[in-house]
């Protein structure tokens, strides 16, 4: 039975109103919390040194890597392949860097740098720094090369 004879039924509708709302809200919070690319990289000046050189020059270990993964400690090639004995071979460097007056400073206290080829193992440098953690030198840095131009 079917009382409404000739009266159509409405189609329903989807109220656009609170939709547009709902994406301008969206919109303005992508907007807030979107980071831009200038933010990420970062504009800066390096300082310069105008000091003048150290009048005491620190013991300085010279540590070199290969691509084979051979040392050489102050270019003498050691036949060390883990740090404990790469440690002993850091320690007899620094005994015999501070006996011969080659570091100004404290004899105990020497920096180590590492000179590691570009294709040398991430280990066999890892193992230089366990090294110089075993033989109890803390200042440790690493020698680049400059490509010469930018």
């Amino acid at each position: 039975m079917n009382f409404r004879k000739g009266k159509g039924r409405e189609d329903p509708e989807i109220n656009l109103i609170p939709f547009i709302d709902v994406l301008l809200v969206i919109v303005i919070f992508l907007m807030v919390t979107t980071s831009y690319s200038k933010f990420t990289a970062l504009q800066i000046t390096l300082p310069t040194a105008d000091a003048d050189k150290a009048m005491v020059q620190p013991l300085e270990i010279n540590v070199a890597v290969n691509p084979q993964g051979q040392y050489a400690v102050n270019n003498v090639r050691v036949s060390s392949k883990d740090a404990a004995s790469l440690a002993l071979d850091l320690k007899n460097a620094a005994q015999a860097g501070g006996e011969s007056g080659q570091g100004k400073g404290n004899p105990g206290d020497p920096v180590v740098i590492i000179n590691a080829d570009a294709m040398a193992t991430h280990q066999t440098v890892i193992n230089v720094l366990e090294a110089a953690r075993l033989a109890g030198f803390d200042k440790i840095t690493f020698a680049a090369q400059t490509s010469g131009h930018k």
